[in-house]
């Protein structure tokens, strides 16, 4: 099955490739795909699962639009910036 989720904060490659790397660590994801530009995020699982990687993009600092508020928001705002720096030192480590 494969579904969209549109998602906030997410700015450049940085963020996109912290995205992958964690939700490709589930087993039951087959594929992922990002799009910078539009804030949305492509996922290739098993049925019944969308949930849990919805909650898992809000660990790392990428909530569903319109789902964080307050202090919500302003944590996953922070929390994407450190995943987006992780993942910018990673593109730069597999050149």
């Amino acid at each position: 099955m494969k579904f969209d989720l549109q998602v906030e904060n997410i700015k450049c490659g940085g963020c996109a490739g912290t995205i992958k790397k964690k939700l490709l660590g589930d087993s039951r994801i087959s594929s992922v795909e990002v799009d910078i530009e539009q804030g949305r995020v492509s996922i290739a699982a098993k049925e019944g699962a969308e949930s849990d990687f919805s909650a898992a993009l809000l660990k790392m600092g990428y909530p569903q639009s319109g789902t964080a508020e307050g202090l919500v928001a302003a944590k996953a705002r922070a929390k994407s910036f450190v995943s987006c720096a992780m993942g910018k030192v990673d593109n730069m480590v597999n050149k």
